[in-house]
């Protein structure tokens, strides 16, 4: 925030209010730091102050549904707009309701890490990625560039759409595609001086794939630039990417963190500061970099948050972490009666011993605040899983259209479990050729486990493959 030197008196004192209540913020930030995971999720920074001073003692943040800030004067508006104290001023810049969000996730993301953080919320996961990405794909030199960055190709369909399509495609930036994302020597392989960032999902939606978050975020760092990795499947209930030296994480608030599946949108938080070789005259680009994306790149291009939407997320939100182990808990038992079943010749879950990748996830994935007598943190690999059913493709699809509990959408993340075929649903668009690379059969069932009673989802995929 600026000093104001070069305004007039009545800005300066906008200034100096805003100073005041700013330095109040940040002792409050402090405190809550110093709480528990689940009481942060709870609370955020919604003080019992706030509510009896300025929301009529309402208990609940409330929802601000108004489109504009209205201004006491011409130099509060002036000031305001300059940036030069905090101000939502219009929705699609920021809203109350979406701050209190925004505050909630970055504390959570940087709980217990010794990091500060800060968070930016979206329209949906997808409008996340993009504003991450975009920041490091810019010109930094006149005449041709050969810009390119690396990513695993074990990514959600659309992302994959994304850097393929818009970013390659259309736009001509190469994309380095890592097939086997826990190797690290493939990831060294695919970097050069003209690469920009790594970007990562873990775990993977469908395959389950993991990545060393630790590792790459090292190697990313020995070549100056940023680790970026979607962790929307672990959510920060069970891992916090940060702490191992991710520069952003990026989540599809619409899944695990929404889980009751009323609202859409997406969150990008950052480390400050962020490692990155790209020059940029903004200060906040290395320092927040989710604030400078909120102030300049999310401003112009307008994926702004419903504020009714944050809502619903910040209230799915409190109970993240008892939620996460509960719904974990039951997609374990669901994963090990499949693993078991003669129809099944392939279940793609991290709490598998056997699994490929169990032994990289059980270094990572671990509920929040769980330790037991030992101080040791409990495994826990979240509630998405896939499974592979035996014979043709066709096989697949009846054993599908015979769930009875289970729904049949192209979702996830809810409290209700939910089941798709990624060949035909959320992979469809990325084509035969990069499904293969990606280790997406059409045999393949995705199933996120929710919080039904494990025995009858257990019931329901019994009778299902009992084709």
């Amino acid at each position: 925030m600026s000093d104001g030197a070069e305004y007039g008196s009545g800005v300066k004192k906008y200034i100096e209010e805003a100073k005041k209540n700013l330095e109040q913020k940040k002792k409050q930030i402090e405190r809550v730091k110093k709480l528990k995971f689940d009481t942060i999720a709870v609370h955020g920074l919604y003080t019992v102050e706030e509510a009896l001073e300025q929301n009529q003692g309402a208990v609940i943040e409330p929802v601000y549904l108004a489109a504009a800030q209205a201004y006491r004067d011409s130099d509060e508006m002036e000031a305001a707009l300059a940036y030069l104290i905090p101000t939502w001023c219009y929705t699609r810049f920021a809203n109350p309701t979406t701050y209190y969000l925004e505050w909630v996730l970055a504390l959570l993301e940087g709980y217990k890490t010794g990091c500060e953080t800060s968070c930016l919320v979206t329209a949906s996961g997808m409008s996340a990625i993009m504003l991450a990405v975009d920041s490091f794909l810019v010109k930094q030199k006149d005449g041709p560039e050969k810009i390119n960055f690396v990513s695993s190709i074990q990514i959600y369909g659309g992302t994959y759409q994304h850097f393929s399509i818009r970013k390659m495609q259309e736009r001509g930036i190469e994309v380095r595609w890592v097939t086997h994302p826990e190797d690290l020597e493939e990831w060294k392989a695919k970097i050069d001086e003209d690469t920009r960032f790594l970007y990562a999902e873990a775990p993977s939606n469908p395959q389950q794939a993991f990545c060393d978050v630790r590792a790459l975020a090292d190697l990313a760092h020995s070549w100056e630039i940023p680790f970026l990795i979607d962790s929307t499947c672990a959510t920060p209930a069970l891992m916090r990417p940060i702490e191992y030296g991710a520069d952003i994480v990026i989540h599809s608030l619409t899944k695990s963190i929404t889980s009751g599946g009323l609202a859409i949108g997406g969150a990008l938080i950052s480390r400050n500061p962020i490692v990155t070789k790209i020059k940029n005259d903004n200060p906040l680009f290395k320092e927040s970099f989710a604030g400078y994306v909120k102030f300049l790149p999310f401003r112009d291009i307008g994926p702004a948050a419903s504020p009714i939407n944050a809502m619903f997320a910040l209230n799915d939100l409190r109970t993240l972490r008892s939620k996460m182990d509960l719904v974990s808990q039951n997609c374990q038992k669901v994963a090990d009666f499949l693993s078991h079943h003669p129809k099944v010749y392939q279940v793609d879950f991290l709490g598998i011993p056997q699994f490929p990748y169990h032994r990289l996830a059980k270094q990572y994935m671990k509920l929040v605040d769980s330790e037991g007598e030992n101080g040791t943190e409990v495994n826990r690999y979240g509630h998405l899983m896939s499974f592979r059913v035996e014979g043709p493709p066709a096989n697949a699809r009846r054993v599908f259209d015979r769930l009875q509990i289970i729904y049949r959408a192209g979702d996830m993340g809810r409290i209700k479990s939910i089941a798709t075929i990624p060949a035909i649903s959320t992979h469809l668009q990325q084509g035969e050729e990069a499904r293969q690379l990606a280790d997406i059969p059409p045999q393949m069932i995705r199933l996120c486990v929710g919080a039904e009673h494990p025995d009858d989802l257990i019931a329901d995929l019994d009778q299902a493959l009992n084709i």
